[in-house]
């Protein structure tokens, strides 16, 4: 059990999740103060409230994606220590989240020990990185793996392919988003132009494919 002080901002849609990673937090540091945020304006908002010390980040929430948010995060504060804690597939997500400045990635599908580890790694200033994505990591930052054409989308584009694969209308995607459709259909238009699939069989299909879906 640690006894320091510390705070923790939780970025996380659903409330019961919340609740699940403080109380982790909270049995391993019992000192420690919390934000919440449900949504990425929320999760901003907060973020510039005060200084945290760490920041529990999920991908998939309301508003704009949590991959966006982590960039806007390390853009205002470069030192943020952000731990990107979700249900998205490592082997697809973590690259992206470590390029744009995580100080770690973890899925949820992970024991409560390992978050607590996880924490314990971010705070301490070091990066927190599984051992199945280690080499992985590695190889993409260095550049010596083959990119798939998905690598090329930003994170807004990567979501949207997503929404499309799990079978959401344009207006159901831009409600989800909180964009105007018009703005969805760009997206559309370049994740098309990038990945050479035009129709949503088609990136549908590469979604499955690739373990993009969830």
């Amino acid at each position: 059990m640690n006894r320091k002080p510390i705070h923790v901002l939780i970025v996380e849609d659903h409330a019961i999740v919340r609740r699940g990673l403080k109380e982790i937090v909270a049995d391993a540091y019992p000192r420690a103060a919390f934000g919440e945020a449900g949504d990425s304006p929320t999760a901003l908002q907060e973020f510039q409230r005060q200084k945290w010390d760490m920041v529990l980040l999920d991908i998939n929430i309301p508003g704009r994606g949590g991959l966006d948010v982590l960039e806007d995060m390390r853009r205002v504060h470069p030192q943020a220590r952000v731990l990107v804690v979700s249900a998205f597939p490592e082997e697809e997500f973590a690259v992206r989240a470590f390029r744009l400045g995580a100080a770690g990635y973890l899925s949820k599908n992970q024991a409560s020990d390992e978050l607590v580890e996880a924490v314990a790694t971010v705070l301490a200033g070091r990066k927190y990185v599984t051992a199945s994505l280690a080499q992985r990591l590695a190889d993409a930052l260095s550049g010596e793996d083959d990119r798939a054409p998905h690598d090329a989308l930003s994170p807004r584009e990567l979501q949207v392919l997503r929404l499309v694969a799990g079978g959401k209308t344009v207006k159901q995607i831009a409600a989800e988003l909180a964009l105007s459709e018009k703005t969805v259909e760009t997206y559309r238009a370049r994740i098309a132009e990038k990945t050479g699939l035009s129709s949503n069989v088609e990136l549908t299909r590469y979604a499955f494919q690739h373990g993009l879906t969830q």
